[in-house]
């Protein structure tokens, strides 16, 4: 099998920076969240610590991992009166916060945009307009210019040349 057939990349070394194409770059998320899971469990395992772990991906949903449990870990945190959902929902408010606020101000950037692209559409037809005119305007003026010139040699035509005479004319 040629090597130009293979359909993945395989196991090679990749320069780390971040992944340019969405569908690629959540393929390795989903591929390194279950890859990390692993290593958090074998070091919980192998040293006996209490992990707890949370990661965001790409579309910002959270997921956790917690050994022996999420619940477990979380308790031992200053916070440990409040409930888990209360403790992880305010980073998770504060990126929707934020991601809201990039999302507004992207909207807000392509709405300028537009404005500028509606105002540049009227500044052409209002040039196409006036180009127009300056046409008609010298369409007119060659048009009375030819006018002005056949009229005289429509009343030499006629007696410049002999009637013509036949079967089917005078």
């Amino acid at each position: 099998m040629a090597s130009s057939d293979k359909k993945t990349k395989g196991k090679q070394k990749i320069e780390i920076k971040i992944i340019e194409n969405a569908d690629d770059r959540l393929i390795a998320f989903s591929k390194r969240r279950t890859g990390i899971y692993k290593k958090i469990s074998e070091l919980s395992i192998l040293c006996g610590g209490e992990i707890l772990f949370i990661i965001f991906s790409p579309a910002g949903k959270p997921y956790s991992f917690g050994h022996p449990s999420v619940e477990s870990v979380a308790k031992c945190f200053p916070n440990a009166g409040q409930h888990l959902e209360e403790t992880i929902d305010a980073p998770v408010e504060t990126y929707r916060k934020e991601r809201i606020n990039l999302l507004v101000q992207d909207f807000t950037d392509v709405q300028d945009q537009l404005d500028l692209n509606v105002k540049e559409l009227y500044e052409q037809d209002e040039r196409f307009a006036e180009f127009n005119k300056l046409i008609s305007i010298t369409r007119n003026k060659k048009i009375a210019t030819i006018s002005s010139m056949q009229a005289p040699m429509d009343e030499d035509v006629p007696s410049s040349f002999p009637p013509i005479y036949g079967p089917n004319l005078q």
